[in-house]
């Protein structure tokens, strides 16, 4: 079983991979056009709603609940039923979406004095941050759609990944990127405010990732004519099982709009400084994290639904070792050399066309989201366990635990670090929820970290620091401050190459095999 997902997943992290590059690429292209000033926070504050509602609805909720029973179902009943349950789905979600899709766009003035109500107060007092409010009212009619045509992306690529189709849906997002950098660099000049431009590319990456998948479906025989049917059986099921999920697994997205709505009342750049130090975050996370989760989630499904006990435990173990064999190295490697990360993407255009440090300004919050990243990741494995067994009542309490600390941590450190605050505040309250995942998925026999993941876990922890020292010494060898972009990128290069080398040397040297990584069967996992 865990060599069949590791090979998966490895597929899954290259695809994602390729959409991780596109996207600091269209992050550069943001960066240039738009730097860091007024019309950067209203893009990336119009963009980040829908794409919360999506991660919310859609990644979150909606696919925790679905993919244990479609695999119950396929597992069960065959693919008659399972076609059947994948037109009542489609049915009843779109025909819901599309009410919301109306409702928010009509409604975006409303969204956005909703989050934005600091920008609403000084458009109705008419300060001189009115203007942020009125062109947010506008973006949002144009991203706001984008919810629509995303959330039945995730019904389709839920579908795939539990037929094993998982490349097809890790490269979908590629076509998002491609067609905000196209509309970023065709459209930009046309209008007066260049976020116009990226809010188009948002509307037309939703509808082209949509249509992209239809075919993949139609092979493999899924693509129905859509049903509207609240009331069928499984329809049933997955609405009982979505609500306490939209909490459960979606609560770092629930956290960082929080943030959104705080920085927006700090000093201007700060929501964008957030963005882009959460994009860097976003791509090891991205990578590893959410490729092992878009794997684990499927196959603990059918481990369950065939009461494989042990399996499912070693299964969850190997999820954990894979999060912290690639996680730790992550986290050391963007804490110190973040800021020429920062230089190489952004320091180009608009973004050093300012009298802030944005590159200092964005390093900062790099550093303070890396000190959450490792427990980002186990989340992604973890809340599995539960959703797999169709438990989403215990992720609820834990997601309304974490988000009560996150606001907590913001009310306590944003008044005297301010946007470094909301960084630290969600990195804290995610190393929270994973501890509380772990300790419930233990209390309930589910699962308990075995002893050779913790041996393996104080490897990780060596490897880290030896590499960490390679990457000191490489920094003052080598200062990058001054040099042009392809001396910059050279030492990027050098260092990334001379980091990973070290790590897996180290990791060789204290008896690390491919087979660790790979193979759960041989490590013995007994019940808490």
């Amino acid at each position: 079983m865990a060599k069949g997902l590791f090979k998966s997943g490895m597929i899954v992290s290259a695809m994602t991979m390729i959409s991780r590059v596109m996207g600091l690429v269209r992050d550069a292209v943001v960066a240039n056009l738009l730097g860091a000033g007024l019309a950067a926070d209203v893009f990336l504050f119009a963009n980040r709603i829908p794409n919360f509602m999506r991660r919310l609805f859609a990644e979150g909720a909606f696919a925790q609940a679905f993919v244990p029973v479609l695999a119950e179902i396929k597992e069960q009943h065959g693919d008659d039923k399972v076609r059947l349950f994948v037109a009542q789905a489609a049915g009843t979600l779109g025909t819901i979406l599309m009410l919301v899709t109306l409702i928010g766009v009509i409604g975006s003035p409303v969204i956005a004095a909703l989050f934005g109500t600091s920008w609403f107060i000084d458009w109705w007092q008419g300060g001189e941050n009115a203007e942020k409010f009125v062109l947010a009212s506008a973006l949002l009619k144009l991203t706001f759609p984008y919810l629509f045509f995303i959330s039945l992306v995730a019904l389709s690529g839920a579908v795939l990944n539990v037929y094993n189709r998982f490349s097809v849906a890790a490269f979908t997002p590629v076509l998002l990127n491609i067609s905000i950098i196209s509309c970023a660099l065709l459209f930009h000049e046309r209008f007066e405010q260049g976020a116009y431009a990226l809010a188009i590319g948002v509307f037309l990456g939703g509808l082209v990732q949509f249509l992209f998948q239809l075919p993949f479906l139609a092979r493999l025989g899924m693509l129905a004519k859509p049903t509207f049917a609240w009331h069928a059986p499984e329809v049933v099921k997955v609405r009982k099982l979505m609500l306490p999920a939209m909490f459960g697994v979606s609560v770092s997205q629930i956290n960082l709009l929080l943030d959104t709505i705080i920085a927006a009342a700090l000093a201007t750049g700060s929501i964008a400084w957030l963005y882009y130090a959460d994009r860097l975050i976003e791509f090891p996370l991205g990578l590893f994290g959410i490729g092992i989760a878009t794997v684990i989630l499927p196959a603990l499904s059918k481990l369950h639904a065939k009461n494989s006990v042990q399996e499912f435990q070693q299964t969850l173990d190997w999820g954990v070792r894979f999060v912290l064999f690639l996680g730790i190295p992550a986290m050391a490697g963007l804490i110190l050399i973040s800021p020429l990360i920062i230089s190489v993407l952004f320091g180009h255009g608009a973004f050093n066309q300012s009298e802030q440090d944005n590159i200092g300004a964005v390093s900062g919050a790099v550093t303070a989201y890396s000190v959450g990243l490792v427990s980002f990741m186990l989340i992604k494995v973890l809340a599995p366990g539960f959703f797999a067994r169709q438990d989403t009542k215990t992720p609820v309490k834990v997601g309304i635990i974490a988000m009560s600390l996150n606001m907590l941590f913001n009310l306590m450190l944003a008044p005297f670090i301010g946007y470094l605050g909301l960084a630290l505040a969600t990195a804290l309250s995610a190393t929270c929820n994973a501890a509380l995942l772990y300790r419930y998925l233990n209390q309930a026999g589910v699962y308990r970290v075995s002893g050779f993941t913790l041996i393996f876990f104080t490897k990780c922890i060596i490897a880290s620091g030896v590499m960490s020292g390679v990457l000191v010494w490489l920094n003052q060898l080598l200062p990058w401050q001054g040099s042009d972009l392809i001396g910059q990128i050279g030492i990027l290069g050098l260092q990334l190459v001379i980091a990973i080398l070290t790590y897996f040397a180290v990791m060789y040297l204290t008896g690390v095999r491919l087979s660790t990584i790979r193979d759960s069967s041989a490590v013995p996992v007994s019940p808490a």
